[in-house]
């Protein structure tokens, strides 16, 4: 099968449509889920993000009112994140090489968007070796992504269910977000972002 791959959203940045299959995800997800339940975590400024969140890998990216960071460890239920399902591994691997990149991933941020909810933009840089890409598998409700070298002036591309998007290069550090799903969507939108962490 040939795969539809788009290239030119800029260097490092490496759109590849359809290239998850998602049959066995639902399974999967609902395991971690029931290790590691959804969240909106709280701002260093006390405010609540809108965005539901949990991890699975040696590593979590958390955020509470001491900062953003990356912890071994769910502050919700004091165990170990779930283990990375193989397949995803696989699958983000897989991605990364597509890309002319490589990734060994030790961290996989979930999230969960539901009608009326995005996420603002901004930079991946709690990571400590930018050489990883990021490699985001998008699952569910068509969503529109925002990126660029500043907050202003962003281009958008559109990404629907099965859809990886490979962030290195000179795109590893890009501002970057997802707008608003409409508010009459009827099912959420997850997100699987994996990176190197530490």
């Amino acid at each position: 099968m040939m795969l539809d791959i788009d290239r030119n959203l800029g260097v490092g940045l490496v759109l590849l449509r359809g290239f998850a299959e998602l049959s066995k995800f639902a399974a999967e997800l609902a395991a971690i889920e029931s290790g590691a339940p959804f969240r909106c975590m709280m701002t260093p400024g006390g405010k609540p993000m809108r965005v539901e969140m949990t991890n699975c890998g040696a590593y979590g990216w958390v955020a509470d009112r001491s900062g953003y960071r990356y912890a071994a460890t769910d502050p919700l239920t004091g165990r170990a994140w779930p283990t990375i399902p193989k397949t995803w591994r696989e699958l983000a691997e897989r991605a990364a090489k597509e890309a002319d990149f490589e990734l060994d991933a030790d961290a996989c941020l979930v999230n969960r968007y539901g009608p009326g909810i995005g996420m603002g933009a901004h930079r991946d840089t709690d990571e400590r070796d930018p050489r990883h890409p990021i490699v985001t598998v998008s699952i569910g409700s068509p969503a529109t992504f925002f990126y660029g070298p500043e907050r202003t002036g962003m281009r958008r591309v559109k990404v629907t269910d099965g859809d990886v998007l490979v962030m290195g290069g000179a795109h590893r550090h890009a501002y970057h977000g997802i707008a608003p799903l409409p508010r009459t969507t009827t099912s959420s939108r997850i997100s699987l972002t994996f990176r190197r962490a530490c």
